[in-house]
């Protein structure tokens, strides 16, 4: 397949996922429209971690690349987002980058594939990822069982985080203390809008992506934003007024890759390839890289339950 008709198919599929969601993103901005997140926290506690994350992983050498249902042959075409750093954009040279994609593309060579990225949304990601549309997902993705649903997900490449994300002057500090009196934004379809939906009670104005939802903060259109804690390190800017009123860390549930659910050689070939970067400590200079300043909580690691990060 060349990759004008690829990329020639990829558009024709999104269309036609984003046509079903317009509605939604439309009106997501006038705080009118009724619920529209599923509950995608629920299950999402740590026993449920060890129920998803393998014991270990196909050995390397015994991968065989051409029966991964791949796109395209000796190429992962990933579907990932262009604004959200330090995860997931284009840097100024127009190359994707971020944490999530150099991992992705680390795991790629010990695969021996190419790694093709393209930009969507994130509304639509799911969907066109179990359409096939894309073989993989790379937009730092928290795994819940709703998700599930939808798709496949590799082992936990990263653990989640929430931030809130509001003018310094704002009266309230913590996201719990959030309540239906405030115009709240979150990113449409993302775990956060499924937070303040169906565990805070607020219905929320939603968004189609993250530079949309900090320009509503900047303007003062919304009171606060519940973002993403890494995405929101790579948005908020000091002479901007606005920031990162608090930070929690949530290892209940982590991000991953995703796959189409019928695809398990390529979930296996993928988490194969993950503890394979753990282990040679690229995970690890990544995660420096792009996260000088946090710290991985001791109860967490990447990869299946076997995996082997070297000595820090």
């Amino acid at each position: 397949m060349t990759s004008r008709r690829l990329r020639g198919r990829a558009i024709a599929a999104i269309a036609a996922t984003l046509a079903l969601s317009l509605g939604a993103v439309a009106c997501s901005s006038d705080n009118s429209s009724g619920g529209t997140g599923e509950n995608a926290l629920a299950g999402s506690d740590q026993a449920s971690l060890d129920k998803y994350t393998t014991d270990d992983v196909t050995a390397l050498d015994q991968i065989d690349t051409s029966k991964l249902g791949l796109i395209k042959a000796g190429t992962l075409y990933v579907g990932t987002l262009s604004d959200a750093p330090p995860n997931i954009f284009i840097d100024e040279a127009g190359n994707f980058t971020g944490f999530d994609n150099e991992l992705l593309r680390a795991v790629g060579a010990k695969l021996d594939l190419d790694v093709e990225f393209a930009a969507t949304e994130f509304s639509s990601l799911l969907a066109a990822v179990n359409n096939k549309v894309y073989d993989v997902g790379s937009s730092s993705i928290s795994t819940t069982d709703a998700r599930r649903q939808t798709v496949g997900f590799t082992n936990g490449y990263d653990f989640g985080e929430m931030a809130l994300v509001a003018k310094n002057d704002y009266a309230i500090k913590t996201i719990a203390g959030l309540d239906d009196q405030q115009r709240i934004g979150v990113v449409q379809g993302t775990v956060q809008d499924d937070y303040v939906t169906n565990t805070l009670g607020i219905e929320p104005v939603r968004f189609p992506d993250y530079n949309t939802a900090y320009a509503n903060v900047k303007s003062g259109q919304i009171d606060a934003w519940v973002a993403p804690s890494q995405q929101a390190s790579g948005q908020v800017k000091a002479e901007d007024g606005v920031a990162i009123l608090e930070k929690t860390i949530n290892t209940t549930n982590f991000t991953a890759f995703a796959v189409a659910k019928d695809n398990q050689p390529l979930i296996d070939a993928l988490n194969a390839g993950l503890d394979a970067v753990v282990a040679d400590g690229t995970w690890n200079t990544l995660e420096k890289t792009w996260y000088p300043d946090r710290e991985v909580p001791a109860d967490w690691k990447p990869g299946s339950k076997a995996s082997t990060p070297p000595a820090s």
